[in-house]
C-alpha cells in the first residue's frame, strides 16, 4: 500500500501503541522514503524480533572521543589535508577567542617536525585544570552537540565549530600547559583520553602567563599529517584582516635551515583587507565604515575601492568570521545600498561602478544555511546592510576623489 508520509507516521504511532502490550517486537527494516514525496511501505518490511536475533547485546556503547574516532569524516569532512587543518581550526578558534574576548594578549602558532603543532596564547589568564571537569578538562574531553555557540563576539575559525575536544580525540598525542601567577600544570591526553594526573610544571617564573596546547595529529587517522604553510596562513591572514585587534603569528619550525614566519596584525581591518585584494595601498585609501544596528542584533563593516580595471566586482562576504561563499542577504543588501548611492550620484559623476569590497557582518544570532553553512538568510540583514552602505556612501564625492572619509559609528 502507499501512504502519504505525515499518515504514515501516525499509523506507526498508534501501531507502536498496539503491540506495546504483546511480548513480540518489532522492528521497521527496508523502508524507503523520497524526500517531498510518499513512504511506500510493503508486508516485508516488518520483521519480528525473534527471527532477526537482536537485542541489547547488540549495542556498543562507545565513549565520546572514542565515537569520534570511529568516523572522523564524519565529523570533519575529510581525513586529508582539508580535514587536518579542520582539526588546527579547532584548537585555533578557541584560541583566537581567548584573545578577542580579553583573556589573552597575542597568538602564535607553530608548526614542528613529525606534524606536531603548538598553539600558544600569551598574557592569557588560563584557564581552571579541576578534576571534576571543569575548565581545560572539560574543553578538551567534553563534546557539546548541537550548532556552534555563535554571538558578534566570537569567531567562527573552522567549519564545524567542536573545539579543541575534536582535535584531541583525533591525535596521538596532546598536552595543555596553563601558566598562571608563577606556578602552573600540565596534562597529557592520548587519543583523547586523559593520561596519569595533572603535573605541576616548574620554571615558570619570567615566562608570563599562558596557556599553551601542543598536539601531534594520529597518523593512523589522517592521510598526511603535514600541514600546508601557505592554506593556514590564508585563514589566518583573513581572521586579522576581519578582527583588528588579533594579533597572530604564524612560524615553520620544520625546517631549521629554512624557518620561516609570518605576523598577521592589521589595526584598520576590512580597509587593510580591501586594499590587500586591490593590490595596492596607494591613495586614494578605501571607503571604510562599522556600523551598528539594534535591528539585526549585530553590525556591518564594509570597506571598498572602486574598481578601474575590467572584470567586474570583486566583493568577499563573512559572519562573524566565517566566509559565506554563497553570498546571502548582506551580499544583497551591499548591492541594494550601492545601488541607491550611485542613483543618487549619477547626475554628478559619470562612471560604471565596478568595487573591490568587504561586507563583514557580526551578528548574535547568525541564520546560516546549506550544509557547509556558506549562505546567511535573514530579512533583517538585508534592509540593514543597505541603509547603512546608502547613508554612509552619501558622504562620498565620487569616484577618484576622497575615498578614505568613510567613518566607525560606535
Amino acid at each position: 500500500m502507499r501512504l502519504p508520509a505525515k499518515q504514515a507516521v501516525v499509523d506507526g504511532q498508534e501501531s507502536a501503541r498496539r503491540f506495546a502490550s504483546r511480548p513480540l517486537t518489532w522492528r521497521f527494516m527496508r523502508k524507503r522514503l523520497r524526500f517531498g514525496g510518499l513512504l511506500e511501505l510493503s508486508e516485508g518490511d516488518f520483521v519480528s524480533e525473534d527471527r532477526a536475533g537482536y537485542d541489547a547485546t547488540h549495542i556498543e556503547l562507545l565513549g565520546e572521543a572514542e565515537a569520534v574516532r570511529l568516523r572522523p569524516g564524519m565529523w570533519l569532512g575529510s581525513v586529508g589535508e582539508r580535514g587536518l587543518h579542520q582539526a588546527v581550526f579547532g584548537v585555533v578558534e578557541w584560541a583566537v577567542n581567548e584573545v578577542l574576548g580579553g583573556r589573552g594578549e597575542r597568538l602564535a602558532v607553530t608548526l614542528h617536525g613529525g606534524g606536531s603543532v603548538r598553539v600558544a596564547v600569551s598574557g592569557a589568564s588560563g584557564v581552571p585544570c579541576a578534576d571534576d571537569g571543569t575548565g581545560l578538562e572539560e574543553l578538551l574531553t567534553s563534546h557539546h552537540p548541537g550548532a556552534r555557540r555563535c554571538d558578534r563576539r566570537r569567531v567562527g575559525v573552522g567549519v564545524f565549530g567542536n573545539g579543541p575536544f575534536l582535535t584531541n580525540a583525533l591525535s596521538s598525542r596532546l598536552t595543555a600547559e596553563v601558566r598562571r601567577g608563577g606556578t602552573g600544570w600540565v596534562r597529557t591526553f592520548e587519543r583523547g583520553v586523559a593520561v596519569g594526573e595533572r603535573a605541576p610544571v616548574t620554571g615558570t617564573d619570567g615566562g608570563g602567563d599562558a596557556t599553551v596546547i601542543d598536539f601531534r595529529p594520529d597518523g593512523d587517522i589522517f592521510e598526511t599529517v603535514v600541514c600546508s604553510y601557505d592554506a593556514l596562513a590564508e585563514r589566518f591572514r583573513e581572521l586579522a584582516f576581519l578582527y583588528g585587534g588579533l594579533d597572530l603569528t604564524l612560524t615553520d619550525a620544520r625546517r631549521p635551515d629554512a624557518p620561516r614566519s609570518n605576523r598577521f596584525h592589521f589595526p584598520a581591518g576590512a580597509a587593510d583587507f580591501v586594499a590587500f585584494l586591490a593590490g595596492t595601498a596607494t591613495a586614494p585609501a578605501p571607503f571604510h565604515f562599522v556600523h551598528d544596528d539594534p535591528r539585526m542584533n549585530g553590525s556591518v563593516e564594509v570597506a571598498l575601492k572602486w574598481r578601474h580595471a575590467p572584470g567586474g566586482d570583486h566583493i568577499r562576504t563573512f559572519v562573524n568570521g566565517w566566509a559565506t561563499t554563497d553570498g546571502g542577504a548582506h551580499l544583497t543588501g551591499f548591492h541594494e545600498g550601492l545601488r541607491t548611492a550611485v542613483a543618487a550620484l549619477a547626475d554628478e559623476h559619470r562612471f560604471t561602478p565596478a568595487v573591490t569590497a568587504v561586507v563583514s557582518v557580526k551578528l548574535d544570532h547568525p541564520d546560516l544555511t546549506g550544509a557547509t553553512r556558506r549562505t546567511l538568510s535573514g530579512p533583517a540583514v538585508h534592509t540593514c546592510v543597505a541603509d547603512a552602505v546608502a547613508e554612509h556612501l552619501r558622504s562620498w564625492d565620487g569616484p577618484g576623489q576622497d575615498q578614505g572619509r568613510g567613518q566607525r559609528d560606535a
